[in-house]
């Protein structure tokens, strides 16, 4: 079977940089190495796109292989095993196996995970905040041990399989050449050292679980499903490394009469047919009190008036919503002949109470009145 073009093997056309070159095969060994892919052929193509990489990767090689191609007098200078150097193949060797982070010192000091609180908190206490202290669980650094893990007096030893980087390599024969594996030592756990004594109160693990309180300000104008970031307290740190974060996510409950959009505020409010056909003031709830609002004389259900000012404050301190009125129309029901006949008149803006008609919804109304 003949070969294939190398250019075709990497995808790259004949004036392809070097660096263009090596992003192709590093794309393409990514996708056919042994160990990621299980395909039948992916051996195969592997070593087809190493042997394309070796002679376009080359100066040398590379014109001679544009000169003669395949048919070079001079073979040999293509194969995998050629040479017994992969030539990059440690960069790809880094993206399967970790071995870019696998040498990262196990003893560096390393920042904590982060915790995450679920708050719930009434409609007007997102509105107007509110200060609290909560408990969370979290892992704090052993006080006996101060994070060593070690009995008090002693102290770790390296590791003497890996040498204290928590790492053991592994030598590998592969139809590629030798490869080296890297891995966890399974001695130390990756820690690079060993805990001959270990603390009693941690059991050598450094860190133990306490019930922590933390006092919380929630800001004003929170909204649901919005979060605080607390710094500093998450889980402890390791080696000495700081403590994560702890965030707070916030569940608002919703209110029987107020809606919330964003910043502004939505109510509803009921009216009788005498009121919208002749104007009225009427006290209005807000979040922080009764307000008059005037309806003109002809107004239709469905209306809306705007109170600026009187919604949600922003939770960055830019400013405040404003609150929604739409006006609801209640149609009586049930009249009486008296009753009628003063509608006929118009002389009844008092008569046919709404509330008469649709108790449910004015107790609503009555409450927040109350501020409730």
């Amino acid at each position: 079977m003949s070969k294939r073009d190398y250019y075709e093997v990497l995808g790259v056309d004949r004036n392809a940089s070097v660096e263009e070159v090596k992003k192709a095969y590093r794309k393409l060994a990514r996708k056919y190495h042994p160990d990621v892919n299980k395909e039948e052929d992916a051996e195969a193509k592997f070593k087809e796109v190493k042997e394309a990489y070796d002679t376009l990767s080359d100066p040398q090689k590379k014109a001679r292989y544009d000169q003669f191609g395949h048919a070079d007098p001079n073979q040999g200078f293509g194969g995998a095993g050629a040479s017994g150097d992969f030539g990059g193949f440690s960069d790809i060797f880094d993206m399967f196996f970790g071995g870019g982070g696998g040498r990262r010192n196990p003893n560096a000091p390393r920042q904590g995970d982060d915790l995450q609180y679920t708050m719930t908190l009434e409609f007007k206490e997102a509105v107007f905040g509110k200060e609290t202290e909560i408990e969370i669980p979290r892992e704090e650094t052993c006080g006996t041990c101060h994070g060593s893990g070690a009995k008090p007096g002693t102290k770790p030893d390296t590791c003497s399989h890996c040498g204290g980087s928590g790492q053991l390599n592994v030598e590998q024969n592969t139809p590629f050449g030798r490869v080296v594996n890297r891995r966890v030592c399974n001695y130390c756990e990756g820690t690079g050292k060993i805990i001959k004594q270990k603390c009693a109160t941690c059991s050598g693990k450094g860190k133990v679980r306490k019930r922590k309180k933390i006092n919380i300000k929630v800001p004003a104008g929170i909204d649901n499903g919005q979060q605080l970031r607390v710094a500093g307290q998450g889980e402890a740190g390791a080696n000495g490394g700081p403590p994560g974060d702890l965030y707070v996510v916030f569940q608002v409950k919703p209110h029987e009469f107020f809606e919330r959009d964003g910043e502004d505020i939505y109510c509803e409010v009921p009216l009788t047919f005498p009121q919208v056909a002749l104007g009225d003031e009427i006290e209005v709830p807000t979040l922080t009190g009764k307000v008059k609002l005037k309806i003109p004389a002809g107004t239709q259900t469905g209306t809306s008036f705007r109170l600026r000012g009187k919604g949600v404050p922003n939770v960055h301190g830019r400013g405040q919503g404003d609150q929604h009125v739409q006006v609801r129309v209640v149609t009586p029901k049930n009249l009486t002949e008296n009753e009628k006949e003063l509608m006929r008149e118009f002389a009844g803006m008092s008569g046919g109470r709404p509330e008469e008609q649709n108790d449910g919804f004015f107790d609503k109304l009555r409450r927040a009145f109350k501020g409730d």
